[in-house]
């Protein structure tokens, strides 16, 4: 029999030296505590992820909870100015500290890494990925929820975090346009091959409401999400509107402000799991 090389590609299935797949999920720092971890993704951008995560983070905050906020979006990290979140993240032989918003949410993001929030994240796959990773493992985390706003897609960094971070499920937001259908089922399909939980969907985008007589107009159209977790048996957890009165909130980074309760059935299926 020929030496070993450690190459299983090269050798017999028999082999004694061959192992089990290892596991890539991280622990997190030793002196952190996290509860539940949730991710919050979609298939493409532009769909309100961000808003999605921050107002979430809002709602549970308010019911009492300690919440966290990981901003993996690496390259196109939004979380801070929504918060009102601005200065660089310190840190210590023990780790990395979090900074928090004006009610308590902790944030970690690399805007708050940057010497200027403004200068761009120009940056490879494998570096943004190992940074999306060390927020979950050199950060000093203390909450009982802890969302993880993800980039869009279903590229490196998505993939990193599926396989190192322990997610206990994550929420998909989609939007009502015609491709929700295709984009909802990226993200599903992902989600299962990852083996990772799915709480439900939230529709944003959903309509706009008129400041003068209060009907609701629709208008990328009407029920197409539904129609999309009816076929994979999930639930729609929210149908968001568009809002400019949030939308302004958010731009002056007082997203914590506002009082919609969009999400309180979202809040709810959590605290329930």
């Amino acid at each position: 029999m020929s030496e070993c090389t450690h190459d299983c590609s090269s050798c017999g299935e028999s082999c004694g030296e061959r192992q089990e797949p290892q596991s890539l999920l991280k622990e997190h720092h030793p002196e952190a505590h996290v509860g539940k971890v949730y991710g919050i993704v979609s298939g493409k951008g532009g769909v309100g992820k961000s808003m999605v995560t921050s107002q979430l983070a809002v709602t549970m905050r308010r019911r009492g909870y300690q919440v966290g906020v990981l901003d993996a979006d690496i390259t196109g990290p939004s979380i801070p100015k929504a918060f009102g979140v601005h200065g660089q993240a310190e840190g210590s032989e023990s780790g990395i500290y979090p900074m928090t918003s004006s009610t308590g949410i902790q944030i970690m993001s690399t805007n708050l890494l940057l010497a200027d929030e403004t200068d761009p994240v120009i940056w490879r796959g494998p570096v943004i990925s190992g940074v999306a990773q060390q927020f979950w493992t050199d950060v000093l985390w203390n909450c009982d929820y802890l969302f993880v706003d993800m980039p869009p897609g279903t590229g490196d960094v998505s993939l990193s975090v599926f396989q190192s971070v322990p997610l206990d499920g994550i929420i998909i937001v989609a939007s009502p346009q015609e491709l929700v259908s295709m984009v909802v089922e990226k993200a599903v399909k992902m989600a299962e091959m990852m083996e990772v939980p799915i709480v439900g969907i939230v529709e944003n985008m959903s309509y706009v409401t008129c400041p003068d007589c209060g009907k609701k107009f629709h208008l990328f159209g009407e029920g197409k999400t539904a129609e999309a977790a009816e076929r994979h048996n999930l639930s729609v957890l929210a149908e968001m509107p568009i809002d400019p009165a949030l939308a302004a909130l958010t731009d002056a980074g007082r997203i914590e402000d506002f009082q919609g309760a969009w999400l309180d059935g979202a809040a709810d299926k959590l605290e329930n799991k």
